[in-house]
């Protein structure tokens, strides 16, 4: 039946992968279904017969699908299907579609659909990876007019050497997460999380990976040649050449007046009146092609910004090429968030607020991966009206979590462990205006609310972008692109980390890829830049992380028990925890390996829900002291629980300071009172003594003729919790 099916073998970084083409998916321009070790990824490439009217650009889509059979789970959902893409199959198509868009025809318009679905997930094979090289396969293949292959290649950083596609067990001690994606000659794309890299362990790394992709290049080209299809034609978008030139002699002097400025408001207020004034002299003469002449108004603003870097070295805003814009930082501007921070960068203006939580409200996770939660959520948000535009806000898109997820994985290697700093942290970079590099704004903006907020990040991080103008074997690099610079320019090469090294790149592209030399001058560039920011503006807004966290933020304890004591803990039904929540008006989380994190608003119920918990997980101590309730009169004394299931006898002679005839003279039922543990029997049994609690902690005197000690001195001594010795 499938008389054209066939397999191809070959090897990536030690281990087996296949190609299967000609069983499934046979309607599509091209498919197959890829192997790399147990990871399978089906991947299939679509196009439009006929371009799309109306459109100004290649509408293609990218989708990268997770399917929880893959891994062996049903979904948690109330329908038990899988819904929307989550976080992550987002970012993997944006990964994807980075190295891909760039090589299809500039002036193709025809819709083309690129689908990976993941079927079954390798813990030390990648499936992100996997989909990738399954995609420049289909694509491949395919007739869709298309000018691959390309591989990508995952690189870590283990133990001080440089690995290839790391293994589950290597993740646990990776210090560097990067995605490298080649054609035959250039790097294609570049993405990467890390702890602090340095930028020539980083080089390094970046050149590794792209060496071993162009096996996997070789290998798909050898598979092209055996059976992929011819490409089609298609209508070419691009406007006739006789009609740019007219146009760019009527209106280049003034397209140049126009752009010659730092404000994008005036750029865009200058240049109306020249549009309106092409369209005047030319829509007769090119009757119904108004898109068109606007398409070549477009190409003329471009070729003058490109004419203006490579040949004169000038930018729009008069900038020198390694020239930052003015910067402005500030911290604490909004009232009872838990922190903030203002960071600006010409026209580009961030706000990022921070807030403190429990570590149960981290973020439940219902991916394909072995990350079920976290606790450091990153959101970024840019409204219409931050670029002088007006729309109704529609919640984020795939550049909104792209936004967000880079900013959160440049601030990851310095935030504080759960053990380090109890919270769980959500930080919101509002994008208040927008004039280029906005991501890396928001991260200038986090690190200022995170210090705020009484976050004690291990280091400052800053980010800053470089450009790129290319020609040929020319070319040049600059610092800081705005807007403009970024739509007419070839490269977006995003990078933030610390003064010590790296912790995140994005590399987006416009050209099919970089040389060695461009990427080892990004590198330095934007570290330079990015030791600037941080020297010469955010560290004097705020030198360091506030000592104490806002007193609008809860405050947190955290202790760890013994595992098997957590049902003595939790209770039956959870009534001994409710309980303590309730009487504390705190809230309790309990890991299962025993940690245990408490919440509250007040500090002082916090230690009292702590003293409790370690009550009920350890032993009580005998000359401890602690805040019980009174649950029981007896003639001969009274019971006091310390902690629900541990309760003591106060005998009546250690009742007060005073001599006491009936135990109801002292105290009642209900009563909170503080015992001090003087015997624990053979049996598990407590005698506690108020008496000796009360001469302790308040100086009480002890009578000798009848009558007590009214006097109250002040506490002489105290334990971490306020109660205990």
């Amino acid at each position: 039946m499938y008389e054209n099916f066939k397999i191809f073998t070959t090897e990536f970084a030690g281990r087996p992968l296949s190609v299967e083409i000609g069983k499934m998916g046979l309607l599509a321009n091209g498919s197959c279904l890829i192997r790399y070790g147990e990871t399978a990824v089906f991947c299939a490439a679509t196009a439009s017969a006929k371009p799309r009217d109306g459109i100004d650009f290649l509408p293609l889509s990218v989708d990268f699908e997770e399917k929880l059979y893959s891994v062996g789970r049903i979904p948690g959902s109330f329908t038990r299907r899988e819904g929307k893409p989550t976080d992550k199959a987002i970012l993997a198509s944006r990964v994807i579609d980075r190295p891909v868009r760039p090589l299809f025809p500039k002036d193709m318009r025809n819709d083309v659909s690129l689908v990976c679905t993941v079927m079954a997930v390798d813990p030390d094979c990648s499936p992100e990876i996997t989909a990738m090289i399954g995609a420049s396969i289909a694509l491949s293949i395919s007739d869709i007019p298309w000018e691959g292959p390309i591989s990508g290649i995952s690189v870590g950083y283990v133990d001080g050497q440089i690995v290839l596609n790391p293994t589950a067990a290597q993740q646990e001690n990776n210090k560097l997460q990067l995605t490298v994606a080649s054609t035959s000659d250039l790097v294609a794309m570049i993405e990467a999380g890390a702890y602090e890299i340095p930028d020539d362990i980083m080089f390094d790394a970046i050149m590794t990976g792209h060496e071993e992709n162009q096996k996997i290049v070789k290998f798909i080209n050898e598979i092209v040649a055996q059976i992929g299809k011819p490409k089609f034609t298609f209508e070419s978008s691009n406007p006739d050449e006789a009609m740019f030139e007219a146009i760019k002699e009527f209106a280049i002097d003034d397209v140049k007046a126009a752009l010659d400025t730092d404000d994008k408001l005036v750029r865009d207020e200058r240049l109306r009146p020249i549009y309106d004034a092409v369209h005047e002299k030319f829509d007769e003469i090119y009757p119904e092609q108004e898109m068109v002449i606007d398409d070549c108004l477009y190409k003329l603003q471009k070729f003058v910004v490109r004419r203006w870097l490579l040949d004169e070295g000038k930018r729009v805003d008069g900038r020198g090429i390694d020239d930052i814009r003015p910067l402005y930082s500030e911290v604490g501007l909004i009232p009872r968030v838990h922190g903030s921070g203002l960071f600006a960068r010409g026209q580009t203006q961030v706000l990022t607020i921070a807030t403190l939580g429990s570590i149960g409200d981290s973020q439940t996770l219902d991916g394909i991966d072995s990350e079920v939660t976290k606790r450091y959520i990153h959101h970024y948000n840019m409204p219409s009206y931050s670029v002088g535009e007006t729309k109704p806000s529609r919640g984020p898109g795939r550049r909104e979590i792209g936004h967000g997820a880079l900013a959160e994985r440049a601030l990851v290697p310095v935030i504080p462990s759960a053990e380090e700093f109890p919270y769980t942290i959500r930080l919101v970079s509002e994008i208040l205006s927008s004039n280029g590099s906005t991501s890396q704004g928001s991260i200038c903006g986090s690190t200022l609310a995170l210090m705020d907020a009484g976050v004690p990040i291990k280091a400052p991080v800053a980010g800053i972008s470089c450009g790129l103008i290319s020609e040929g074997d020319r070319f040049m690099t600059m610092v800081d692109i705005q807007g403009l610079e970024d739509f007419f320019g070839d490269m977006d090469f995003k990078v933030a980390g610390t003064k010590a090294g790296i912790t995140a790149i994005q590399m987006d592209l416009k050209v099919h890829g970089l040389t060695p030399e461009i990427i080892k001058e990004a590198l330095a560039k934007t570290h330079k830049a990015r030791d600037y920011i941080l020297d010469e503006v955010m560290l004097k807004a705020i030198a360091e992380p506030r000592a104490e966290v806002s007193e609008y933020a809860p405050k947190m304890l955290s202790t760890k028990i013994d595992p098997d004591k957590i049902r003595e803990v939790i209770g039956s039904g959870g009534k001994v925890i409710q309980k303590i929540q309730a009487d504390c008006e705190c809230k309790i989380d309990i890991e299962d390996d025993g940690k245990v994190f408490i919440t509250a608003i007040n500090g002082d119920n916090a230690k009292r829900a702590l003293m409790i918990v370690e009550t009920i997980a350890n032993d009580p101590e005998i000359g401890a002291i602690y805040r019980g309730k009174v649950t029981r009169l007896m003639t001969f004394g009274a019971f006091v629980e310390i902690a629900p299931g541990k309760e003591g006898l106060v005998h009546i002679s250690k009742l007060d300071v005073k001599r006491t005839e009936k135990v109801e003279d002292c105290v009642s039922v209900g009563d909170e009172v503080i015992v001090k543990v003087t015997e624990i029997d053979d049996q598990g049994r407590i005698n506690l003594s108020r008496r000796d609690a009360l001469v302790e902690i308040e100086g009480a005197v002890v009578e000798d003729d009848g009558e007590a000690d009214k006097e109250r001195k002040p506490v002489r001594r105290k334990d971490r919790h306020g109660f205990r010795k």
